[in-house]
């Protein structure tokens, strides 16, 4: 809104005078015109209403804590089914004058889908012969997760407009987004000032800043009673639920500068809620609370394929569940498995459980296919759009691919049958026609690896992998597979480069007694070639079979990566099931270290139940999803993709470990459900340590967003969410 009036703004210097005046002082119509460098014709922060916004064309509108720029909320768009959907608001045009200039900004940001969206601030007006334009103010392209300013220091409104309307729209994607701190100020002003607007608390007159009036009018609110609900919330500035003595000195120490932020009334009983985990056992972690393998223990997943994108590892695995007979656990059956599992961490310590990816079978993907076994995957820009691959074995004998436009799908099957096939030229005699690895070069150009298996008496020379280049749609091969030969092959194809060479890595046959190379049986060995496709030359063992460093021993299934200018191993192993107490041989993912000679070789790689280190903080203020932890007690995991949800019951808990919480955090939300009613503790230090906020989620079927203060919370803590009854958990954040 543009504020009009003869009476120009109070300084800091005449603070000390006005906290005289008495309240006649200042006619109950008077407001304050700001300086020009600072006027406002309006600044919607959302933190209680849409400030007039409303949807354009399809969609659904609500007010989102999630993920906020400023204050506690941003106002989401979400369900759009066209790029020019979103959100607009009109403009009024008693402030807003045909062919004058004004400074236009606002905030946008998405949580899902491609990388980078591209975004437009735009107006619609009619013309003087009636006809409707459209002009864009402002564009900018904003990464994920990321809040990006679309904003424009001058934009001259068109001569002859009329019914103008801004808005806010996608170039070519129809996702949710976000608005938040949206302004227009006059030309040449820079829409802020010495203490700017952040929740719309102490601001009671609504200019965007917080001065001497705003504390004049909250003690006549307080005295007389506030006329404007909005403005006894902004007076409220602990939050308390009441304007009292309290906030006018909160308010009066933040403009003389004696404070620069307002406290925040904790109105939660701690001792009551306490009192609500009396009876709620902890469930069991079978993970130590030093160790950081395996990398989730909420599910079994083996057959580890690694793919970077985007500052964050994505692992796909082989779905290794339990089997029970009569209610007894059996040794696990390959041939029962047609799911493959997602995680994936951009600090490789805490890990985000994707769900399953139902890949084969009747209710799958590829109908054609029986099963899904070793999943590798990479990411590729195809006609000028990136796009996503998964590559996974149909039991012993093929491969499949998968194609999506986001890292963890949805996936598609793109050519309705097997890439590779006992048809294929040189496979029909590959023993095992599985385990693919594959590789995008540094030109684009994709090549996969495969194959596996000893033909009766070729121990030492199995022949049986094989390399191919793909098209450049990734989605059919060129040429005819070439033979690798492998000393000792046994399965496990591996592909990476380093310093323009090209590795080629596999696991080792286990009758490899008096070998000349020195490797031993169901160990990670690799080879080196000038060329993508060979030929290889043998080098060395990288790491040994698991057995070595776990006890139980088995097959070795591996993928070398780099991430963050540091390579690492990831491996299965059976630690997990035997800390569970249990037999069978059902697998989970490991990582450790790698270091890489300077003159190519590998350094044999040690398998340990710590792992490795968390690569950097995590971050709070953004929304994570809840299905993100390091370690946890009863948890499972429904959904798939970007929507997995956490399921919890009575004493289910999960630690998200090295969260940054700054100096600042003063509130959590987050967006759950509980057919029953379920509180949440949040604590720090162990599942059972010290409480610093509950949520009380009411009983109910919708998900909804709940936020609550915190208390004591700053610098870096590992989390802990424990709950006293069954919940569904989406997603969390602190403010």
């Amino acid at each position: 809104m543009k504020i009009s009036s003869n009476v120009k703004k109070l300084t800091t210097a005449a603070l000390a005078g006005a906290m005289l005046f008495t309240q006649s002082a200042f006619p109950a119509d008077v407001a304050i015109e700001a300086n020009a460098e600072d006027s406002y014709y309006y600044y919607d922060t959302f933190e209680d209403s849409s400030d007039n916004w409303e949807v354009r064309g399809s969609g659904e509108l609500t007010l989102s804590g999630r993920h906020p720029y400023a204050g506690t909320n941003a106002l989401l768009i979400k369900d759009r089914t066209s790029a020019w959907q979103g959100l607009q608001k009109t403009l009024d045009t008693s402030y807003f004058i045909p062919g004058q200039s004004y400074s236009f900004s606002i905030h946008v940001d998405y949580e899902e889908g491609e990388s980078q969206q591209t975004f437009l601030l735009s107006l619609q007006y009619t013309d003087s012969t009636g006809t409707v334009n459209y002009a864009h103010i402002a564009q900018g392209t904003a990464s994920r997760g990321q809040w990006m300013e679309l904003s424009n220091p001058s934009f001259q409104l068109p001569d002859d407009a009329s019914d103008m309307v801004l808005y806010v729209e996608t170039v070519d994607v129809t996702g949710n987004f976000y608005i938040d701190e949206a302004k227009v100020v006059s030309v040449g002003g820079s829409g802020s000032s010495s203490k700017p607007k952040r929740d719309g608390r102490g601001d009671v007159n609504f200019d965007g800043d917080i001065d001497v009036m705003d504390l004049v009018l909250a003690k006549r609110g307080l005295m007389k009673g506030f006329e404007d609900s909005n403005a006894e919330k902004a007076a409220d500035v602990d939050k308390s639920g009441e304007v009292n003595n309290d906030d006018i000195s909160a308010l009066q120490d933040y403009i003389m500068g004696k404070i620069d932020k307002f406290p925040t009334v904790f109105k939660m009983d701690l001792t009551e809620m306490a009192g609500k985990f009396g009876s709620v056992n902890l469930a069991t972690c079978y993970k130590k609370s030093g160790e950081n393998n395996p990398l989730i223990s909420q599910y079994f997943g083996a057959d580890p394929g690694v793919m970077e994108y985007n500052g964050r590892v994505y692992i796909f695995m082989t779905d290794d569940h339990l089997l029970y007979s009569n209610g007894q656990l059996k040794d696990i059956e390959y041939g029962t498995i047609n799911c493959l599992r997602c995680i994936s961490s951009d600090d490789l310590v805490n890990w985000t459980d994707h769900g399953l990816i139902n890949a084969a079978g009747s209710n799958g993907l590829c109908k054609w296919g029986g099963n899904s076994w070793a999943p590798t995957a990479c990411h590729k820009k195809v006609n000028g759009k990136e796009k996503f691959f998964l590559y996974f074995a149909n039991g012993g004998n093929g491969i499949a691919v998968l194609e999506a436009d986001s890292p963890t799908g949805p996936w598609r099957d793109p050519i309705g049958k097997a890439l590779i096939s006992r048809q294929t030229p040189n496979c029909g005699n590959v023993e095992w026609l599985f385990d693919p690895a594959v590789l995008v070069d540094d030109d684009g150009t994709g090549y996969l690896y495969f194959g596996g298996g000893v033909p009766s008496g070729q121990n030492a020379h199995p022949k049986t992998a094989r390399c191919v280049k793909l098209s450049d749609n990734m989605t059919s091969i060129v040429g005819t597979p070439q033979s690798i030969d492998a000393p000792y092959l046994f399965e496990d194809s591996g592909i990476h480069k380093f310093n323009g060479k090209y590795y080629y890595s596999y696991c080792s046959n286990f009758s490899t007694n008096g070998n000349p190379y020195g490797l031993t049986g169901g160990a990670i060995n690799y080879m080196v070639s000038d060329s993508p496709l060979g030929p290889f030359t043998y080098k060395g063992e990288a790491f040994k079979g698991i057995g070595v460093f776990f006890g139980t021993g088995g097959n070795n299934h591996h993928t070398f990566f780099k991430f963050n200018n540091q390579w690492y191993l990831t491996y299965h192993a059976q630690y997990l099931q035997d800390s569970m107490g249990l037999k069978g041989g059902y697998r989970s993912t490991h990582i450790d270290k790698v270091t890489i000679n300077s003159d190519g070789t590998i350094q044999a790689v040690t398998g340990t139940k710590k792992g490795v280190s968390q690569v950097k903080s995590f971050d709070p203020y953004k929304t994570q999803r809840a299905a993100t932890f390091s370690h946890q007690g009863g948890i499972t995991i429904s959904g798939s993709g970007a929507s997995s949800l956490v399921q919890a019951k009575k004493g289910s808990w999960y630690r998200v470990q090295g969260v940054d919480c700054g100096s600042d955090a003063q509130n959590l939300t987050i967006k759950a459900s509980s057919s029953t009613g379920c509180i949440v503790k949040v604590c720090t230090g162990s599942a059972s340590g010290k409480a610093v906020t509950y949520v009380e989620i009411p009983a109910g079927s919708s998900m909804q967003e709940i936020t609550v203060p915190v208390v004591d919370l700053s610098g870096k803590n590992d989390l802990y969410f424990v709950f006293n009854n069954n919940a569904s958990v989406d997603s969390w954040s602190l403010s």
